[in-house]
């Protein structure tokens, strides 16, 4: 009975130390009727267009667009970060941002304009770029010498009006509730020249 008793002591002794330091910084679900971006404040659609972060401590910071997040690990740096996420552009399934592969184009519609979208791989962020005729490929490496700017064509205003406008109105830059699909078809199409 001891040497039972004994060996159980030592296997949750280790289990407890293997948990130590490994802490899972998983992503948390969005909520569209609460969550709202942590730099623009508007809402945060559950959608391919969302990203979080989740702090050290266990926050959950959610963003409406990839630029978004940006702005806000430019402002707040990176150590405070346990992990952050982006979205499948396809599924909508989590990705770690560091894995995920990026297109660009300013003709992609996103909330806010940047014009960049995720996908979980590098093949299906290629068939994206030629189904649409459009786009650049970037890693998140890349990305940290993208240029960030926000087009000025897909938002109908300048930065300084749309920071003041309510979160009520930010369907509007959703495209009022147009499907998914018809969305994607609508917004390369009105620009598939670039």
């Amino acid at each position: 009975m001891r040497k039972s008793l004994a060996i159980l002591s030592i296997v949750l002794v280790f289990t407890a130390l293997l948990g130590c330091g490994q802490k899972k910084f998983a992503p948390q679900a969005i909520h569209e009727d609460v969550d709202v971006c942590a730099v623009c404040n508007m809402q945060v659609k559950d959608g391919a267009y969302a990203t979080q972060i989740i702090t050290k401590d266990g926050r959950s910071l959610k963003f409406d667009d990839l630029g978004c997040m940006n702005k806000w690990k430019m402002e707040n740096g990176t150590d405070q970060i346990g992990m952050d996420y982006v979205r499948d552009y396809n599924d909508k399934s989590w990705i770690e941002y560091e894995k995920a592969a990026y297109v660009y184009d300013p003709s992609i519609r996103t909330p806010m304009a940047y014009g960049i979208v995720s996908f979980k791989d590098k093949k299906a962020a290629e068939a994206f770029m030629k189904e649409q005729g459009a786009g650049k490929l970037l890693s998140a490496d890349e990305l940290a010498q993208h240029s960030w700017q926000q087009s000025k064509d897909m938002m109908g205003m300048d930065d300084h009006e749309h920071m003041e406008e309510s979160s009520g109105t930010h369907g509007q830059m959703h495209g009022d509730g147009a499907g998914e699909d018809e969305s994607k078809e609508m917004n390369m199409n009105s620009n598939s020249g670039h």
